[in-house]
């Protein structure tokens, strides 16, 4: 059977300089911040939220600390749930190892942990500006997390990681994973696997175009951030399907387990917010 692609090895470190390197990992990060700052700053956006530019600044600061915080930490907690078998590193080995509790450069982040870090930075930044809204803020934000999330599962696909499961030899899109893949099962190292990071790109990038619709519909303040918890519930969920690894509940595993919940908040969020959410800012409307 003829397969379609190798796996290219590209170096995770996109840019050495001396015995430090700058990864892709962080360059996904930088460039996802800045396409948020950039959609930010559009005189629409800063007339719709009432901010200057010094004040987005100031809030991707606040998003910036929130994603790391909780990203890092959900990733540790799942990390100490994981079984020593399975890769996993109990609480006595970081407490041995305190180092580890921030080293991103060893491990890696977890979505979610990410995603409540940037709710508690809303929530946190709100509170110092009267008259915005958690609900137009959030609006205004998720426009371009499908790009930035998307750049994340590439990066994982350069990094040899996040793996799917092994595929069937007669599916010619499946790679042979890289000689540093980290695998769930490493009895399956040199058999064909489903290259679940770029099927989830794929999806998380799908989602652009209907927020991208939903936005130009100037529904309520809301609408479109519950909108995007709804679309990426589902992709996520859907690209669970082909990831490795994790113990079913429920008949869920893995990610699914956060991403099914946030299909149902999101169904809630956007009911309640066309229904009796704010209107948005007339200054919006004439942009």
């Amino acid at each position: 059977m003829h397969h379609w692609f190798a796996y290219p090895n590209v170096d995770p470190i996109a840019i050495h300089v001396g015995r430090f390197g700058i990864h892709w990992y962080g360059i996904s990060y930088l460039i996802g911040f800045l396409c948020v700052y950039l959609w930010l700053i559009r005189p629409a956006a800063l007339a719709r939220l009432g901010l200057t530019r010094e004040h987005v600044q100031d809030f991707i600061f606040y998003a910036v600390i929130g994603v790391l915080i909780g990203g890092r930490a959900l990733f540790v907690i799942a990390d100490m749930l994981t079984p020593v078998t399975e890769g996993g590193h109990t609480a006595s080995w970081y407490f041995a190892h305190p180092i580890d509790f921030i080293a991103v450069w060893n491990g890696g982040m977890a979505f979610h942990g990410g995603l409540i870090g940037v709710i508690v930075a809303i929530f946190l930044f709100v509170r110092k500006h009267t008259g915005l809204t958690v609900t137009a803020l959030g609006d205004e934000i998720v426009m371009m997390a499908p790009i930035g999330i998307t750049l994340t599962r590439i990066v994982n696909f350069i990094n040899d990681e996040l793996w799917g499961v092994v595929c069937r030899p007669d599916r010619p899109w499946c790679m042979i994973p890289g000689a540093s893949a980290s695998l769930d099962d490493p009895a399956t190292a040199g058999l064909y696997h489903h290259p679940a990071q770029l099927y989830e790109a794929a999806l998380d990038l799908a989602t652009l175009p209907v927020l991208l619709l939903v936005y130009r519909m100037r529904p309520r303040n809301g609408v479109v951030a519950w909108t995007w918890f709804i679309c990426y519930g589902i992709t996520r969920t859907v690209a669970e399907i082909w990831r490795a690894g994790g113990v079913p509940f429920l008949g869920l595993h893995g990610g699914q387990l956060l991403s099914v919940p946030m299909i149902v908040i999101g169904a809630v969020g956007v009911w309640y917010c066309a229904t009796r959410g704010g209107i948005q800012r007339s200054a919006l409307r004439t942009a």
